[in-house]
């Protein structure tokens, strides 16, 4: 899943420059939210802030900056309604901004609020916009409860993207506006190859840390080589009641799990469940010798579905693929190698991937040392043109996968919650301009699959052009598409022309996701 970081077209804005962390705490919370305006992500940034601080303002600078993003353009509407004339320079309206959730959202006393605010706007060399803003925060702060009714009325995104989400989830938008503005729960993806979810609880429940059990039930039609069927499986995670650090989790050092959003631990086990009812149904055919299979992780990073769909493979049960059996079968399939290649396009992100498998016990060095034979080739390419074997004068666009997990590159409007800089640094032109690099992807990767194999297609999108649209439009295109489709058993998200829709406002609490199951058929 990549996040493209494109700037909002803002002329008003200062070219980008290094971020300098120094001064109040306030301060370096502006100096932060300047730089995102200006092009860099929230995830890039973070660290810098809080690295910056004693350990006893980082709480707060975390939840001043936090807010300030999920709140942001609600706030700046309220500001334009607030100031008497247009406020046009950014650092004002942002150090502004940065008063009001002090005084709405934060509950810090009005005093503090407003006299760091103002010392602030003088740090950064705006001391003649003083008067303004002690004048509206101290408005504010005469009636904050009328403010904050005010500020969550309407939404909290660009007017841009409200409108797409009206248009696609009108049953559900005002629910789901709202939602974009909460944070996001933390869940975690057990090991399975390690420990059970249920052990892994009530070692959490020593440590004091309180899960709930979250299940997601999936069913999709499949074919074998006699009659349709429908293969089922279960997912399951742990939501805590609160976020914590990794650090303070139960052997995560060692492995034993990992950060992961509910809705996107259903990625590896779906495209895991269609393979093996591939190599079950292949297996039934006498013809078929081949004990080699061949899978592709596509836009890997930074290797949490990767780590995941490895986990199955290791797995000493039912869900690893050395394990598939015959309904009418004694024995296993001879399989006896897997390969896993994995790309993704930009060095620093391959080493993510290396660094959380590493962590995981799931490296090349780890699967060697295993009995099972998994090959694991990490690669740095560009999805959009990157063929298996291009170093090889013969190489072509040849079918060589038996499964493809794709988990497309989108503008992530379903993590807004856990990433609120997107709904400044998305445009609406970035929806097209992602969509194309999708069908890119898409027409690129079709080819080398396997006739009979699978190519899961994922996002982290809300929006239907990214989305089922880009199905529909892939599905025209290839002849020898075939959508799988999910069936009722389905507890996890809404039903589309093709695939399934997450929403960040279910049962669940997961994050927006997209799923569409496609087989190729033999030509």
């Amino acid at each position: 899943m990549r996040q493209n970081s494109t700037a909002p077209r803002n002329n008003k804005l200062k070219p980008s420059s290094n971020l300098i962390m120094n001064g109040s705490v306030r301060v370096r919370v502006i100096r932060t939210l300047l730089a995102i305006q200006n092009g860099q992500s929230l995830s890039s940034v973070l660290d810098p802030l809080l690295n910056s601080l004693h350990d006893g303002d980082k709480g707060f600078a975390h939840a001043l900056l936090l807010t300030t993003l999920r709140q942001w353009h609600a706030l700046a509407r309220l500001l334009d309604s607030l100031a008497d004339n247009p406020i046009d320079e950014v650092e004002v309206r942002t150090t502004i901004q940065v008063g009001l959730v002090q005084l709405l959202y934060l509950e810090v006393a009005d005093h503090a609020a407003i006299h760091e605010t103002v010392e602030a706007a003088k740090e950064i060399e705006f001391a003649h916009s003083t008067g303004l803003v002690n004048a509206i925060l101290r408005k504010v702060a005469k009636n904050p409860s009328k403010f904050r009714k005010k500020c969550d009325k309407k939404h909290s995104l660009p007017n841009w993207l409200a409108y797409q989400l009206k248009q696609d989830w009108s049953d559900q938008y005002d629910e789901l506006t709202q939602g974009l503005r909460q944070p996001a729960p933390m869940f975690l993806r057990v090991n399975s190859a390690v420990t059970s979810v249920e052990d892994y609880q009530h070692a959490l429940d020593g440590a004091e840390i309180d899960a709930d059990i979250v299940e997601l039930t999936t069913g999709f039609k499949v074919a074998n080589s006699s009659k349709s069927a429908a293969a089922t499986l279960s997912t399951k995670g742990l939501r805590l009641h609160q976020s914590t650090a990794v650090n303070a989790l139960p052997d995560f050092a060692l492995g034993t799990a990992s950060v992961q959003d509910m809705h996107a631990q259903l990625a590896a086990p779906i495209i895991n469940k269609a393979l093996m009812a591939k190599l079950s149904a292949e297996e039934s055919d006498t013809e078929n010798t081949n004990n080699e299979i061949h899978i592709l992780d596509a836009c890997a990073a930074p290797g949490g579905k990767l780590a995941h769909w490895l986990e199955l493979i290791s797995a000493n049960d039912e869900s690893s693929l050395f394990h598939v059996k015959q309904d009418d079968a004694e024995t296993s399939p001879a399989i006896t190698d897997i390969k896993v290649t994995a790309i993704d396009n930009e060095a620093p992100r391959i080493e993510r991937i290396r660094e959380n498998l590493q962590r995981l016990n799931l490296s090349q060095h780890d699967l060697q040392q295993a009995e099972k034979s998994i090959a694991l080739n990490i690669v740095c390419a560009d999805a959009t043109r990157w063929q298996h074997g291009k170093n090889k004068k013969a190489a072509t666009n040849e079918p060589v996968f038996d499964a493809i997990l794709l988990d497309s590159p989108c503008t992530a409007t379903g993590v807004i919650r856990r990433h609120p800089d997107i709904s400044i640094l998305r445009t609406e032109e970035d929806i097209e301009q992602t969509a194309l690099l999708q069908a890119d992807i898409l027409h690129n990767l079709w080819p080398q699959l396997k006739a009979s194999g699978y190519l899961l297609y994922v996002t982290c999108s809300i929006l239907k052009q990214e989305n089922v649209e880009q199905m529909q439009d892939f599905i025209t295109h290839h002849n020898d598409a075939v959508v799988i489709e999910f069936t009722d058993d389905c507890n996890w998200g809404i039903e589309q022309a093709i695939g399934r829709q997450c929403l960040p406002i279910d049962s669940a609490s997961g994050d927006g996701f997209y799923y569409a199951l496609l087989q190729k058929t033999a030509e």
